[in-house]
């Protein structure tokens, strides 16, 4: 089998029907062997029922685990080479699939980013833009959509990284940022995304979910790329202490125990991020040593 479309779910049944129906609409006329799975977060209304009805195969999970670990279910379950996941809610188009299969033949992942005429409150476009300006500085990369959930990637490559992805709704930052810092390409295609469908509510919480984008961020950094956190907080407090020494030597001609902490403080860190540079490289020749047995 080519391709397998993810659809992880909670309480998702009114939009199964009428999605399933169009991607079937989008995939039927090409020449490429494909399923519909669709991963039941232990929904308390027919989203599994109405799924297997609609002729997708689907995969249950016992009590909710998150939308994070019904991606990862997904991925383990699939019989496709390809991957492809796309949310429940209706916000996706499936006539975009055609054009980001077509992309994967040169790219490692393709993203559906979210343009400005997306369905989307004021403050979580504003959310989203720091996040992205972010994880651009992290990556060196611009990205363009960290937390869209439309993407597609080869199997073999996503179960690589499986054990990083979080069982939440995080999961698409963490496979970004790990692609992107282990040298894979990325390429994004613009979507709109639709109104949710009716009955689907919002399963994010802007606050205890941003908090835990800003960690995630934070945490794929120091993996893949530590120096990128530790030389700025190194550098403003070298910087920071130079300002003191200055200021308390023109005004008392003394040199002062808090310049002294801020020296030391920012040497310290510097050389916690040389070790953690050392770490992450030796951990990525280790990852790229079985990949190759």
């Amino acid at each position: 089998m080519d391709l397998t479309i993810i659809i992880p779910c909670h309480n998702e049944a009114g939009n199964l029907p009428g999605l399933i129906a169009d991607i079937r609409k989008v995939m039927d006329p090409r020449p490429e062997s494909y399923e519909v799975l669709v991963v039941d977060d232990a929904s308390t209304d027919d989203t599994a029922k109405v799924a297997a009805d609609a002729g997708a195969r689907v995969v249950s999970h016992p009590y909710n685990l998150g939308n994070g670990a019904a991606v990862k279910s997904g991925i383990r379950a699939a019989e496709g080479n390809i991957v492809l996941m796309m949310d429940g809610d209706g916000q996706h188009r499936p006539e975009v699939i055609p054009e980001i299969l077509e992309n994967l033949e040169q790219f490692d992942l393709v993203v559906g980013a979210r343009t400005s005429k997306s369905h989307a409150g004021v403050h979580r476009f504003a959310a989203n833009t720091v996040y992205n300006w972010l994880a651009s500085y992290v990556t060196k990369f611009r990205i363009l959509d960290l937390t869209s959930g439309l993407r597609a990637t080869k199997r073999a490559t996503a179960l690589r990284y499986l054990y990083l992805l979080p069982n939440t709704f995080s999961y698409p930052t963490t496979m970004t940022m790990a692609f992107l810092r282990s040298g894979l390409s990325l390429k994004y295609i613009s979507i709109v995304a639709l109104p949710r469908g009716k009955g689907s509510k919002s399963k994010i919480r802007l606050f205890s979910d941003g908090t835990r984008f800003f960690l995630i961020i934070t945490k794929i950094a120091t993996i893949f790329s530590p120096f990128r956190v530790f030389l700025p907080i190194s550098a403003f407090l070298f910087l920071a202490g130079l300002g003191n020494y200055m200021f308390t030597f023109l005004t008392t001609h003394r040199f002062t125990n808090m310049s002294m902490l801020l020296f030391s403080t920012s040497v310290i860190i510097f050389m916690l991020g040389l070790v953690s540079e050392q770490i992450s490289q030796l951990r990525m020749d280790r990852t790229e040593s079985n990949d190759q047995l």
